[in-house]
């Protein structure tokens, strides 16, 4: 049957950021399909609840606090992925964020940061993680969560928008590199109801503005999120690479901009 396609029964799944909100949704949605899961984040607390719901479906888990920012983090993550499991299957690059701040107060500091927590840790975990993958199953798949800050112009979002927008690029680079046997893939996330949302859903005004300018009239959930996960980690994608797909909405342009100071002379 084609629904089989989309199964990913006794596969293991590698969720960065998985605590919490996207990768949460991720972690969960991939084992009511079948994966077994291996979730990591900074928080370890956050981890062990995850672990309990991802065992009530009936599936194995491990939590590997993470860092992500450094790189012997990355390659202990795996490690003990094939540890504990013997093999990899799936990658899910979800940790990342950068919050708004306009361009004339950003600092180098603060754009390179933003360079590494949302596409530097992405490339290199990727790295590891297909190696791993064709090591010990010959092959498998990689999902990158991006963002539709990538490819829409959003004041305040400088530092974000252009580190979304080179995790793009490298998901289509190195795309071509990897395949066949690993293939590759992002989602350019739209407004989901997660906690960096929170300042826009829980005021009605900002709310109202919000749903009002998203065609589809509500904010994303992390399961929307999860199901598109789902395709382009399972073999119903087995034909797909190095594509950027967008899960928003419907939105071409920002349901909430965030406003800036105006450019004005030196003192």
């Amino acid at each position: 049957m084609i629904l089989d396609r989309f199964t990913l029964t006794d596969k293991v799944a590698i969720v960065t950021g998985a605590g919490k909100g996207i990768g949460r949704g991720i972690a969960l949605g991939f084992a009511e399909a079948g994966a077994h899961i291996v979730a990591a984040a900074r928080t370890a607390s956050d981890l062990e609840s995850l672990v309990g719901e991802v065992e009530a479906h009936g599936r194995r888990a491990v939590a590997v606090p993470t860092d992500v920012m450094q790189s012997g983090d990355l390659e202990q993550l795996v490690q003990r992925a094939v540890a504990d499991f013997g093999r990899v299957d799936v990658l899910v690059n979800n940790a990342g964020g950068t919050m708004p701040r306009p361009a004339m107060q950003t600092s180098e500091r603060y754009f390179a940061t933003a360079l590494h927590f949302n596409v530097t840790q992405a490339f290199v975990l990727t790295r590891i993680g297909a190696q791993a993958m064709v090591d010990t199953a010959g092959g498998g798949a990689v999902v990158n969560i991006s963002s539709r800050s990538s490819d829409m112009v959003q004041t305040s979002f400088v530092a974000y928008g252009a580190a979304k927008a080179a995790l793009n690029m490298m998901t289509r680079d190195i795309a071509a590199e990897l395949a066949p046997r690993v293939r590759v893939n992002a989602i350019s996330v739209g407004g989901v109801a997660t906690a960096s949302l929170d300042v826009v859903l829980t005021d009605p005004d900002l709310r109202k503005a919000f749903e009002d300018n998203t065609p589809m009239g509500r904010p994303g959930t992390p399961e929307d999120i999860a199901c598109a996960a789902l395709y382009l980690a399972s073999d119903a994608s087995s034909w797909v690479t190095g594509k950027i797909f967008q899960i928003d909405g419907g939105t071409e342009a920002p349901a909430i901009s965030v406003p800036v100071p105006p450019l004005t002379p030196s003192a």
